[in-house]
């Protein structure tokens, strides 16, 4: 929703940008216009000239307010691309009606307004505009010929040439210039879309190097480096708990039934740990029959009564083909404090594991029992 306003707000700013530019283009016209009355090359009246240019300015203020007040939004084109070149186009007529010999010198602005659009047009919106143009001018001309004011017939037959030609080419390249940003914004669909692949294959890549094959769980590598991260993130404000889980007689099983018996068994304790566990909770394969697991905001009370959840639920689970194996785990705890060392820690479940399967397995160990003792 943020980045949908952003990005409406820049859109705003660039049009009013391209707005001013189109504005400031009048204010140089205008100025041309009144060094043509100077030199006496506008054929009307200075108060006609002076209510043409305050029209003008009522037009450029009133279409300011518009693109101010975002009332331009509503619109289909909010650019108003189509209404300012026609607006333009008919001033520009309107000029030419007032110059003689100077007309040719002022065709010229036909080109400098349809050059405004060739970018945002549509071709046959711009071929129309273009026809607009060139039937205002060939109009004007007409008038003045069944009015009998046309000066020189041979000339103004020479500005409809030269105007249809240049305005024939500009048709042409607009069609090209679209055809070629359609190819553009279609290569730069198609590149996003591989872009896109890429990344989804990218992040299927990482969370493969991050999970084990076999029990979907986190490997050792990944899991280090959460619960490093989680450890530098650390206040003190509360503590975090640390498990070491070791399979009881996992090494009779893969003996006595097979190493594909013992892959259910890693997985059967996988699918039933993840049922105690919260979703910050953080489980992974350390390695062998060996996991590891990390408890964030976690207390020495809680930490146990997970790890113990854990080892009830392992003890009912049903390993399909090995129904009379009885299933157990033992567990080595430690609190992770502000400060404290991964390895350490470590160090101090792997002592707590030891401790539990010293004192005949199936157990929950902290190593702070060894520390009160």
């Amino acid at each position: 929703m943020m980045s949908h306003q952003v990005t409406d707000k820049a859109i705003q700013r660039l049009l009013l940008k391209r707005f001013a530019l189109a504005a400031s283009t009048y204010l140089l016209v205008i100025a041309l216009v009144w060094v043509a009355i100077f030199t006496g090359y506008y054929q009307a009246p200075k108060w006609e000239a002076l209510v043409s240019t305050f029209l003008v300015l009522v037009m450029l203020a009133a279409l300011t307010v518009v693109f101010l007040c975002g009332l331009n939004r509503r619109f289909k084109d909010p650019s108003l691309t189509e209404l300012q070149v026609l607006l333009a186009l008919g001033w520009q007529t309107y000029l030419l009606s007032h110059l003689d010999s100077a007309r040719g010198t002022f065709l010229l602005i036909y080109v400098l307004i349809l050059l405004f659009g060739l970018f945002h047009l549509a071709p046959k919106i711009f071929t129309r505009a273009a026809l607009f143009a060139l039937s205002g001018f060939c109009g004007l001309n007409l008038w003045e010929a069944l009015h009998q004011q046309l000066r020189d017939p041979n000339l103004a037959a020479l500005q409809i040439c030269t105007l249809f030609i240049a305005l024939s080419w500009l048709c042409l390249y607009a069609r090209f210039v679209q055809r070629s940003r359609f190819r553009m914004h279609q290569r730069r669909v198609t590149l996003q879309a591989h872009q896109d692949t890429l990344r989804g294959m990218m992040f299927q890549l990482e969370e493969l190097a991050a999970t084990d094959e076999l029990t979907n769980l986190y490997n050792r590598r990944h899991f280090l480096r959460l619960a490093t991260r989680e450890l530098e993130v650390m206040d003190g404000n509360y503590t975090q708990g640390l498990a070491l889980i070791d399979l009881d007689h996992f090494k009779r099983v893969n003996d006595v039934h097979g190493h594909a018996a013992g892959d259910r068994v890693l997985q059967a304790f996988a699918a039933s740990a993840i049922k105690c566990l919260r979703e910050d909770d953080i489980l992974a394969r350390y390695g062998g029959e060996e996991f590891v697991l990390l408890i964030p905001r976690c207390t020495r009370a809680q930490l146990f009564d997970c790890c113990e959840r854990i080892r009830q639920m392992f003890e009912q689970v049903q390993v399909a083909g090995l129904a009379q194996l009885d299933l157990s785990l033992s567990v080595g705890m430690t609190l992770l404090e502000t400060g404290d060392d991964m390895d350490r820690a470590l160090q101090r479940a792997d002592q707590a594991l030891y401790r539990a399967k010293h004192n005949g397995r199936n157990r929950c160990s902290g190593a702070w029992e060894h520390a009160d003792a």
